[in-house]
């Protein structure tokens, strides 16, 4: 059937969850791409037909596949932009640095985009802010205090604070650290913010 294969595409995406990102369906996309050629080469040979043998009952045939063409076109960029739409939300949630998760249900274009939105983001933030740039991705939402307590979810080490001293991270210890500091650390699943 015409365009179904497409759909299907969008379909896919649409259930999955917000926040989540289906792997790519390279071989879903490559039989839109197969059925979009064959559509394309019957309509050449139609119109070939009809223009040299005066044939006008092909035009609404040709018409059909045309409008099927476009259909497909434009199922095909859907789903490959709002594919590029999560993985840009998600270096503003997840930061630099992707689960695994996530970066398995990626094409390697779709990580070569993403790591040159996170260069061109880098880039943007140095820009900003003097000598040290100005980190846009933290404080997404108003902070409420400047410091918070978290508990820590896995070992991770020495961590530096502003002031120098360090806090070693380990599993199941709490500490009140500067929230700025430790966003970047909550969203990759280190750290939990305990609400009080």
């Amino acid at each position: 059937m015409f365009c179904e294969k497409a759909m299907e595409l969008i379909r896919e995406l649409h259930r999955a969850p917000e926040g989540q990102l289906p792997a790519f369906n390279e071989d879903g996309l490559r039989q839109v791409l197969e059925e979009m050629k064959a559509l394309y080469e019957q309509n050449q040979s139609d119109v070939n037909e009809a223009k040299s043998g005066g044939r006008s009952d092909l035009i609404p045939t040709i018409k059909f596949r045309h409008c099927s063409l476009l259909r497909n076109r434009r199922c095909t960029v859907a789903y490959l932009y709002d594919r590029l739409l999560r993985i840009r939300a998600f270096r503003w949630e997840y930061g630099s640095i992707l689960p695994n998760a996530l970066r398995f249900h990626m094409s390697a274009e779709e990580m070569e985009w993403f790591n040159n939105y996170k260069r061109s983001l880098a880039t943007y933030m140095r820009s900003l802010g003097g000598d040290e740039g100005l980190d846009i991705t933290q404080d997404v939402k108003p902070p409420k205090s400047l410091y918070i307590e978290v508990r820590c979810l896995k070992d991770y080490g020495e961590f530096e604070v502003d002031d120098g001293t360090s806090v070693l991270l380990k599993k199941n210890s709490q500490h009140f650290l500067p929230r700025w500091k430790c966003e970047q650390l909550i969203r990759q699943g280190v750290l939990e913010h305990i609400l009080s």
